[in-house]
């Protein structure tokens, strides 16, 4: 077949918008708050479907299931909404404090965004190494992305060699 497409002719490319090569700068790490947009949506729909149910009650087209699926989006929504926690700690912050905390010259350090608890409260879990090399001490810091303060640190000498 003339119309045949082969495997080299397939190609698949990232958006710009998440094509790490060119980018420069800082990244930004997107705010938790942004869960409530989608948290109005179903929040929005659930009352359409429950209006549906109610308007078209003696419809063969509408049933139970209209209240059903007005109820589980309710409830997802209201999830949503009471877990887009606004940050008032960037991941930048969150690698300051951990470096205030920590008693020693920081070197090495990556902060990780995590979620506790039923309610999905953000916090940083920083892991930071002390600036010798190889390090001597290293610790692990769990700061709380919403206030800012600390939830729990634990440092330690470095178990970890390294030989050329």
């Amino acid at each position: 077949m003339s119309g045949e497409i082969k495997d080299e002719d397939v190609t698949d490319a990232l958006p710009d918008d998440l094509d790490v090569h060119g980018f420069v700068g800082p990244y930004q790490f997107p705010d938790n708050s942004r869960r409530r947009i989608p948290g109005f949506l179903y929040l929005f729909f659930s009352i359409v479907f429950f209006l549906f149910s109610k308007l078209f009650d003696s419809s063969p087209f509408t049933n139970w299931g209209y209240v059903a699926a007005a109820i589980t989006l309710a409830l997802v929504g209201l999830y949503h909404l009471q877990g887009g926690w606004k940050l008032s700690i960037d991941e930048t912050g969150a690698l300051v404090e951990a470096a205030k905390i920590a008693g020693f010259p920081v070197g090495h350090a990556s902060a990780q965004m995590v979620w506790r608890g039923i309610r999905s409260r953000p916090a940083w879990r920083v892991l930071l190494y002390s600036s010798e090399s190889p390090p001597i001490q290293r610790g692990l810091v769990m700061i709380d992305a919403v206030n800012g303060s600390l939830i729990e640190s634990h440092f330690e000498k470095n178990p970890e060699t390294w030989k050329d």
